[in-house]
C-alpha cells in the first residue's frame, strides 16, 4: 500500500471516528431539552457528555489538519468552494461549545432557555452541514480544469448532499438517545428510551434510503456491497433492540450504522476525492491532489507513533467517566424537617368532691389531670 492510499484510509478513519464519537454528543445536544424536561433533568443529560464532548471534537480538527497536510489541493478546493458553509459550521461549533459554559453562569430561567436553544440548534447544524459537504464530494460539484470551484453557495444544496445531511442528523439523534439511556437513571432514562423508540423507525428509513441512493449514485451493481449491507442490517437491528430496551446493544448497533455510512461514502468515492460535474476529467483524485511522497512518509511515522497514544488516552477518559448520572444530583437539597417543639405541661386543675361523712355539705379538694 502506498502512502497516498494509506492517508486516504486514515482520513476516512478520522471522519468515521468523529461521527461515531461526536455523533452521540450531538444527539445529546439536540435531545437535552426534550429528554431533560426540568432544569435538573437537563443538567443531568448535559453532564453525560460534559467530560467528553471537547475531546470528541478533536477528531474533526485532526481530520481537517490531515486533509491539509496529505491532500493540499483537495483541502484548497473544498474549503474555498464551501467557504460560507464552513463559516456557518464554525459558528455552530462555537455557539455549541459556548453554550455548555454559559448556560450555568446565571440562575435566570430565560438566560438558561436561550443557551439551551443555542445548544440544540448548534448540535443540529453540525451534522447537517458536514453531511451536505461530504455528500457533495460524491454527487459532484462544478470544478474547472484548474481545480477551482465555479459554483455558488446555493449550488452546494444538491438533493443527494442534503439527504446525506438529513440522514446523519437522524442517526445522531438515535445514537444520542441510546447514549442518554445508557448513562442516566430513573425518569430521564425512561424518556430517553421513549424518544429512541419513536425516532428509530425514522432513522432506519433515512439510512436505508441513503444507502440505496448512494449505491445508485456510485454506479453499483444489482447487489449491495458488504459495507452497505452491514449498514442496513445494523440499523434494522438497532430498531429491534431499541424496542427491547437494551441500551448497550442499541448504542453498539448505532455505532456500526454510523461507521458503515461514513465508510461507504469514502469507499464509493475512491480514487476520487472531489468529483467534477463540469467534466469528469477535472475531478480531483488521490494522486493529483496528494502531497509529495517524502512529506507523506514523515507524516506516516508521526501518525503511527502518536495515534495509538491518543486512542489509549481517550479510552481511559471514557473508562473514568463511565458511571451513570442521576437528575437527583442536581436538584436542590431538601432541608430535614425540624423536630417538634416539646409540649408544655398541661395546667393542673382542681375538682371539688363532696365527702360522704359530711353529707355533701362541705368539699374536699383533690388534684386531677385532664386526658
Amino acid at each position: 500500500m502506498g502512502f497516498v492510499t494509506f492517508w486516504y484510509i486514515l482520513i476516512a478513519v478520522l471522519w468515521t471516528g468523529f461521527f461515531v464519537l461526536e455523533g452521540f454528543d450531538l444527539g445529546v445536544g439536540m435531545l437535552h431539552g426534550r429528554v431533560g424536561r426540568d432544569e435538573a433533568g437537563r443538567r443531568a443529560v448535559i453532564n453525560t457528555i460534559g467530560p467528553l464532548w471537547d475531546g470528541n471534537e478533536v477528531w474533526l480538527i485532526v481530520a481537517g489538519a490531515a486533509l491539509f497536510a496529505a491532500f493540499p489541493d483537495w483541502y484548497a478546493t473544498m474549503f474555498s468552494g464551501m467557504y460560507l458553509a464552513m463559516v456557518l459550521l464554525l459558528g455552530a461549533l462555537i455557539i455549541r461549545g459556548v453554550s455548555f459554559e454559559y448556560r450555568g453562569k446565571s440562575q435566570d430561567g430565560r438566560w438558561r432557555r436561550t443557551w439551551s436553544r443555542a445548544l440544540t440548534i448548534g448540535s443540529l447544524l453540525v451534522p447537517l452541514l458536514i453531511g451536505i459537504a461530504l455528500g457533495d464530494l460524491l454527487a459532484g460539484l462544478p470544478i474547472d480544469a484548474s481545480h477551482e470551484y465555479t459554483g455558488t453557495f446555493w449550488t452546494l444544496f444538491q438533493p443527494y448532499g442534503v439527504m446525506t445531511g438529513v440522514m446523519l442528523v437522524a442517526v445522531c439523534v438515535l445514537h444520542g438517545a441510546a447514549f442518554i439511556a445508557m448513562k442516566t437513571t430513573d425518569e430521564v432514562r425512561n424518556r430517553a428510551w421513549r424518544t429512541a423508540r419513536r425516532i428509530a423507525p425514522v432513522s432506519m428509513l433515512a439510512v436505508l434510503a441513503w444507502i440505496s441512493w448512494t449505491h445508485v449514485e456510485s454506479g453499483g451493481g444489482a447487489f449491495l456491497n458488504l459495507i452497505e449491507l452491514i449498514g442496513c442490517i445494523a440499523v434494522i437491528a438497532a430498531v429491534w433492540e431499541a424496542r427491547s430496551d437494551r441500551e448497550g446493544w442499541t448504542f453498539s448497533l448505532t455505532t456500526v450504522t454510523i461507521a458503515s455510512c461514513v465508510v461507504t461514502l469514502f469507499t464509493d468515492l475512491y480514487p476520487n476525492v472531489m468529483i467534477s460535474s463540469t467534466n469528469p476529467a477535472y475531478s480531483l483524485t488521490v494522486h493529483n491532489a496528494a502531497s509529495p511522497a517524502y512529506s507523506l512518509k514523515v507524516m506516516t511515522v508521526i501518525a503511527v507513533v502518536l495515534l495509538p497514544v491518543v486512542l489509549a488516552y481517550q479510552a481511559w477518559t471514557y473508562y473514568v467517566f463511565r458511571r451513570r448520572v442521576s437528575a437527583q444530583q442536581f436538584r436542590p437539597a431538601v432541608a430535614a424537617p425540624a423536630p417538634p417543639a416539646p409540649r408544655a405541661p398541661a395546667p393542673q386543675e382542681t375538682s371539688a368532691v363532696p365527702t360522704a361523712s359530711q353529707g355533701g355539705k362541705t368539699w374536699k379538694q383533690r388534684r386531677w389531670t385532664p386526658w
